[in-house]
């Protein structure tokens, strides 16, 4: 007897998306170039223009195309932005769960590696910005809530002088997250937020130098602490409460 595993068929409009998308990303339909209305692509598919529509709203939702309806609509190829991969990691990141520890190991292995490139290739521009998030963060340093955005800020205005654009879109993609996982209630103490205004500038002063290992190894050391800092007090055992008539 034949062994035989169950097939899965893919959709047509899958099909017709996957056609269309290997055209696109080899180049053989170009930016800016308007695909055939869906009852030309119906008739050269052969498929129906439910079909074809449902193709279309694939590629739109990755960002290879966009659809204006109206009397001059038509699908127009586009370039894939940066937003496109953002949405897609955020998504990801909430619809499996994705732990808080593992969004801080990513940023441990994406953070000193940027701040080394942040040493070789940042410009005056991005040396400006970088050192005005330092002085934002050092301006609202007892503000825990603006602390912890100037913080984000900061560090996200790092990776962009990297000019490395899988690096900025993947850390910009789960900065929210990054967010979330550093506003630990009780864990931002005064003597924290201070060690982190300690801990960038010495990074600053690597990358101002366009010194790329001390960069790395500044970087490595700040992120690293950071996130052995939060798994110690994820483990501590929770605070007891006190019996009740017992005064604490």
């Amino acid at each position: 007897m034949l062994d035989l595993t169950p097939l899965e068929i893919p959709k047509a409009a899958d099909v017709l998306a996957n056609v269309l998308r290997e055209q696109i990303l080899d180049g053989q339909l170009g930016v800016g170039i308007s695909l055939p209305s869906e009852r030309e692509l119906a008739q050269q598919s052969g498929l129906s223009r439910a079909t074809v529509r449902e193709a279309l709203l694939i590629l739109e939702v990755e960002g290879l195309v966009t659809t204006r309806t109206g009397r001059n609509g038509g699908t127009e190829v586009m370039r894939p932005r940066a937003e496109t991969v953002q949405r897609s990691i955020q998504t990801f990141i909430r619809g499996q769960g994705v732990r808080f520890e593992s969004v801080l190991q990513a940023r441990e292995a994406i953070e000193p590696q940027s701040a080394r490139l942040a040493a070789m290739r940042h410009t005056a521009a991005d040396w400006t910005d970088l050192l005005e998030r330092h002085q934002a963060i050092q301006a609202c340093i007892a503000d825990i809530p603006a602390f912890l955005q100037a913080n984000l800020a900061w560090h996200v205005c790092l990776v962009r002088a990297s000019h490395n654009e899988l690096l900025i879109a993947f850390t910009q993609a789960i900065s929210q997250a990054v967010y979330e996982a550093t506003d630990l209630r009780g864990f931002n103490s005064p003597d924290v937020r201070q060690a982190v205004v300690m801990a960038h500038q010495k990074v600053m002063d690597a990358i101002q130098a366009r010194d790329a290992d001390a960069a790395w190894r500044r970087m490595g050391r700040h992120v690293g602490a950071y996130v052995r800092a939060v798994d110690r007090r994820a483990k501590e055992p929770p605070a007891r409460k006190p019996a009740r008539g017992v005064e604490s």
